[in-house]
């Protein structure tokens, strides 16, 4: 009697889920209030991360930029500090939406890719700045290059940054979060961390380690990228702009029509999943961007004389 008490309650428990679901999807979710709160984006220096930053000095957020990338992390940086300004401008009309918080944006030059630079940044965020309670995983890499045309030293390259990264970063400061029992933490993967493509095998492996909150969005780092031209207008790339992680949703699937496509890869059998994907052209949506990236070599080895 026991397994079929035990049946039933989780027969009912997966329809209230359901339930659930529907209603947060007719409904807006409630928003997190991130006034005040230490926000660290790694990979803010551009696309997403920028944007993820600038949506979140609105809401006067303490910023913490992590990018390798120091001249374009610091245009993120004056971006941010613009919308603190009139933040202040606007006086007392906004902090009846928004606190009053001592707004300020720090910039660190960090490879993540590197363990023992991770935990040093880590360490001087917290001397310098304070225990973050957002952390968003936005750092990503893309080689574009066949599987036998890999060094592997890309693909251990992709890995690190992609993959391995998060581990560090969590690791660094999720144990603070768990201690005063607040904090959020966003990783931003791709699509092709749900089902692959050919030609980005390095990329689709480090992605399908870290999907968790998963963002299919277009941000310049796959420029190039196409699927079937009959199939695009229903899986247009999506606007950065479209992103907002401020809610407590496990997942997120950009467009709609991605959550059909991961459905129907669980239920159908392997030859019918691939015969989907050619259909699709997912099989070679890749193609155009490793060509480009195979003439920008190119481009670059007859400057250099090579």
């Amino acid at each position: 009697m026991d397994i079929v008490v035990e049946s039933s309650a989780v027969a009912f428990k997966v329809l209230w889920a359901l339930v659930l679901a529907a209603a947060r999807g007719l409904g807006r979710p409630t928003e997190k209030r991130v006034a005040g709160q230490v926000c660290r984006i790694a990979g803010a220096a551009s696309g997403l991360g920028r944007l993820c930053a600038l949506e979140r000095a609105r809401r006067r957020a303490l910023l913490v930029l992590w990018d390798i990338r120091t001249q374009s992390k610091g245009e993120t940086a004056g971006g941010v500090r613009h919308i603190y300004r009139h933040l202040e401008a606007a006086g007392s009309a906004e902090e009846e939406i928004l606190p009053h918080c001592n707004l300020q944006v720090f910039t660190y030059t960090c490879d993540v890719g590197k363990r023992e630079d991770v935990y040093l940044t880590a360490e001087r965020v917290r001397k310098e700045v304070g225990e973050a309670s957002v952390l968003v995983h936005n750092a990503g890499v893309v080689s574009g290059h066949h599987l036998l045309e890999y060094p592997d030293e890309l693909i251990e390259r992709t890995m690190m940054v992609n993959r391995h990264a998060h581990f560090w970063t969590t690791k660094a400061f999720l144990p603070t979060m768990l201690e005063i029992n607040h904090g959020h933490t966003v990783t931003v993967a791709s699509s092709s961390g749900l089902f692959s493509t050919a030609g980005v095998e390095d990329y689709c492996a480090s992605k399908f380690g870290v999907v968790g909150f998963h963002e299919s969005l277009n941000t310049g780092m796959f420029r190039g990228c196409r699927i079937r031209k009959e199939i695009e207008p229903f899986l247009p790339p999506q606007k950065p702009d479209y992103c907002a992680i401020l809610t407590d949703q496990p997942m997120i699937c950009t467009p709609r029509l991605t959550y059909i496509v991961t459905f129907m890869k669980s239920i159908l059998p392997f030859e019918a999943v691939v015969f989907m994907y050619r259909f699709l052209g997912a099989n070679k949506c890749m193609y155009p961007f490793i060509a480009q990236r195979k003439q920008a070599t190119n481009k670059n080895e007859a400057k250099n004389g090579i």
